[in-house]
């Protein structure tokens, strides 16, 4: 009996597997979604709110512009070419777009030839060399994200210069530059340098260049251009075809004499430059006006940090709560240069002019963030009053400064 149940049993258990197993078997799946946080997400964000600091709103003294008689749009002035305005991003490099900017100007002006180069390019090969003198200098040289544009001078005939096309300095899919995070890493590596006396240049200069080329990727060496090889030194010698001793920086100071060179004295002229030739106001503010007059384009630079300057407004004057204009002259200048605040904050470049009352407005071409808020996007208008009491230093050719420089022994 115990048998044929036995047998019974086992016959159940064929039949019950053999009828699942006839079945069609469901597999079950598996995928990536995004994690829902659910109510874990509000208890984040009542903890978020009450660890919250009540934020203030930072007030800023500006200049009323309602009844300012300023130009609207970039087409009411007379301006040279020049290439559309790009920005630099999160960068200190204005030096180097501005003075990018103004040499293409004056290769279009000498040879009626657009280029675009590579304002990168440039700024890879000075932060190389401000990390060398740093380690020339046993630390005693200022290693910071600026310069002055008359570097190009040093760097371009030294590394040459290459089109934007063939070095942009980002990396794949970045939208902007941004330089924080490299600056802070070379600058930690130098400080480390500083405080283990360990001076080797080869090495630190390996360093900053295998930094810079994470962030910024590396500069080519060879380029092709016109389905010819040519290296930068080539392409800066047979393309941009210019002679930079033609072109010579101004400044105005009373702190040293009236037609003598003199060094800049600015951080950011941080290899002590003494070639800048110190001219009175009046011859200053004369030769922006003849060169820009003149099918000419300034490359210059000062403060852009005034209550008469507003990116949104797209202007910048001297209110006559700062100082009236007939009262703007060589002193009032040197007053705010002596008490910092006038400074060199910033290069742009000048590219056209526009009379208006009495007055030149001047069309600013500018890579700063501030130009692209207002709808003439990269561009300010700066009225004369601006540049003769705010702005510190310019480049031109020497053509349009002759008489000028014929006061120079």
């Amino acid at each position: 009996m115990k048998y044929r149940i036995l047998i019974l049993n086992l016959i159940s258990i064929f039949l019950v597997n053999s009828f699942f197993y006839c079945q069609e078997v469901t597999k079950d799946k598996s995928t990536y979604q995004e994690r829902k946080m659910g109510f874990y997400q509000e208890i984040l964000d009542g903890i978020k709110e009450f660890n919250q600091k009540e934020s203030k709103t930072r007030l800023q003294l500006k200049m009323d512009f309602s009844n300012i008689n300023a130009p609207g749009l970039k087409e009411e002035f007379k301006y040279q070419w020049h290439n559309e305005p790009v920005t630099q991003g999160n960068t200190g490099t204005c030096w180097s777009f501005c003075a990018t900017s103004f040499i293409e100007s004056e290769v279009y002006r000498i040879h009626k030839r657009k280029i675009k180069l590579s304002e990168l390019y440039t700024a890879y090969w000075e932060f190389v060399e401000k990390a060398r003198r740093f380690v020339q200098e046993r630390g005693n040289s200022y290693f910071s994200h600026g310069s002055q544009s008359n570097a190009i001078k040093r760097l371009w005939l030294k590394y040459g210069i290459v089109p934007l096309n063939d070095y942009s300095g980002m990396l794949p899919n970045q939208k902007f530059h941004d330089h924080d995070k490299m600056f802070n890493e070379m600058n930690k590596f130098l400080n480390y340098l500083k405080e283990s006396n360990n001076w080797n240049e080869e090495y630190a200069i390996e360093t900053i260049k295998s930094i810079l080329n994470h962030y910024m990727g590396e500069p080519p060496e060879k380029i092709i251009v016109d389905g010819k090889e040519m290296t930068p030194l080539e392409y800066f010698e047979n393309i941009v075809n210019l002679d930079l001793n033609n072109y010579v920086d101004f400044i105005s100071t009373i702190k040293h004499p009236y037609y003598q060179k003199a060094e800049f004295e600015v951080p950011d002229n941080w290899w002590k430059c003494n070639d800048y030739y110190n001219i009175p106001l009046d011859d200053f503010m004369s030769i922006i006006k003849d060169a820009i007059r003149n099918e000419y384009t300034v490359n210059i630079g000062g403060d852009v940090s005034e209550p008469g300057i507003d990116g949104f407004e797209e202007v910048a004057i001297i209110p006559s709560f700062d100082i009236p204009s007939d009262y703007i002259d060589e002193f009032a200048r040197e007053y705010r240069i002596n008490n910092k605040t006038t400074d060199d904050d910033h290069g742009i470049h000048l590219v056209g002019y526009l009379e208006k009352d009495g007055k030149d407005w001047y069309l600013i071409k500018d890579s700063g963030a501030g130009a692209r808020n207002g709808a003439n996007k990269g561009y300010y208008f700066f009225h004369e009053d601006f540049v003769k009491l705010k702005m510190l230093s310019f480049m031109v050719h020497k053509d349009v400064a002759k008489d000028v420089l014929s006061k120079f022994q």
